[in-house]
């Protein structure tokens, strides 16, 4: 089981516990403001700036909702048939970042 932040990066996946189901922006109606960025918890850390992206790394995301209330537009939604093998590769290169906001 993964249940530090860092496991959770080295692992790549999610702990096993988390009942609910990760988190995704669609980026059609993302506005780019960050605010759900601010609101994630640092102990998940989920949310990065990725390019013009703004993307929820779902292995990462506990499906907390700290975000929900953030977001302006409401562009954020439940994930539930999220797949770890579709997380794009270079996803992975925002967590540990010299970038990474909850470092």
């Amino acid at each position: 089981m993964a249940g530090t932040r860092d496991e959770r990066i080295s692992l790549r996946t999610r702990n096993d516990k988390w009942q609910k189901v990760p988190l995704r922006i669609e980026m059609s109606e993302c506005i780019n403001c960050d605010a759900c960025l601010r609101h994630c918890p640092p102990h998940f850390g989920a949310i990065f700036n990725h390019g013009a992206d703004v993307i929820i790394i779902p292995e990462l995301c506990s499906g907390c909702d700290k975000c929900l209330p953030a977001c302006p537009v409401d562009c954020i939604y439940p994930d539930p048939e999220w797949q770890s093998t579709a997380v794009p590769a270079d996803w992975w290169d925002e967590p540990l970042s010299p970038e990474d906001p909850y470092r």
